[in-house]
């Protein structure tokens, strides 16, 4: 699919979500102290465990903002208060919401970096986003050699040298985001499958080693957040909208 420059609109006040439709949020996760201690309160027991075992301050910070906004996305489409949601997790650690509050109709999946989070979401079928800052001193041949496949190693190596960083990012977002919508984690290996990494090149999940109908159940959506920053969408089938969304806190 071709690559989306997201214009973050506010979202309007009635919001729904059809199901062929995806809709992204923008998260800042700089806020200030009184929403920072707002977000913590939607949080559940556990969640504020896992916040106080960051050592360090910001890291806590973050997860309590990127947490907290999930919470109250989400409340957004359920019409339930933020502390009521509660969340179960597959072998690997992918959360969903439960059963009874819609884990089998509604699916998100977040990611974060830098200060930005995004969090996608759909109805009826899995999806997978990934967001990450492109960071110029990267030794991206050599790390490719290790976690990508051979078809992207030859699409990476063959490019200039100068656009070379941006597409082993543009390759790994795209990577990251389909093993997170399959929920499985790093139990597929992320040099058994390919990707379009090449500037121009629409986003695609090209081949999935021992499983030649896999390809094509899956659209790869680039999303083009900033220029030191790339990200993408993975999601079960087509996206026929996408709409991106700012999320602000009240507090």
């Amino acid at each position: 699919m071709v690559a989306v420059v997201p214009s973050w609109n506010s979202p309007p006040l009635n919001l729904t979500l059809d199901i062929n439709e995806i809709h992204v949020w923008r998260v800042s996760l700089a806020q200030t102290v009184t929403c920072l201690q707002s977000l913590q309160q939607t949080l559940s027991t556990d969640e504020q465990t896992k916040a106080e075992r960051f050592h360090f301050p910001k890291d806590r910070d973050q997860f309590i903002v990127s947490r907290g906004a999930l919470r109250a996305i989400l409340s957004r489409y359920l019409h339930i208060n933020p502390t009521l949601l509660r969340f179960e997790y597959n072998p690997y650690g992918k959360p969903s919401l439960t059963i009874a509050q819609g884990g089998n109709t509604l699916r998100f999946n977040l990611s974060h970096t830098r200060g930005i989070a995004l969090i996608a979401i759909t109805k009826n079928r899995e999806i997978g986003v990934d967001i990450e800052a492109i960071k110029p001193k990267t030794s991206c041949l050599e790390i490719a050699e290790r976690f990508f496949s051979p078809l992207e190693q030859l699409a990476l190596s063959s490019l200039p040298e100068h656009l070379q960083t941006t597409a082993f990012f543009t390759c790994w977002t795209r990577k990251e985001a389909y093993i997170k919508a399959v929920g499985k984690g790093l139990s597929i290996p992320l040099n058994e499958f390919d990707v379009t990494l090449a500037p121009e090149e629409p986003a695609a999940l090209l081949n999935v080693k021992g499983n030649p109908d896999e390809a094509s159940k899956w659209s790869l959506i680039e999303l083009i957040s900033s220029s030191d920053m790339v990200a993408a969408v993975a999601v079960a089938g087509d996206c026929h909208k996408l709409d991106c969304w700012q999320w602000t806190v009240e507090c």
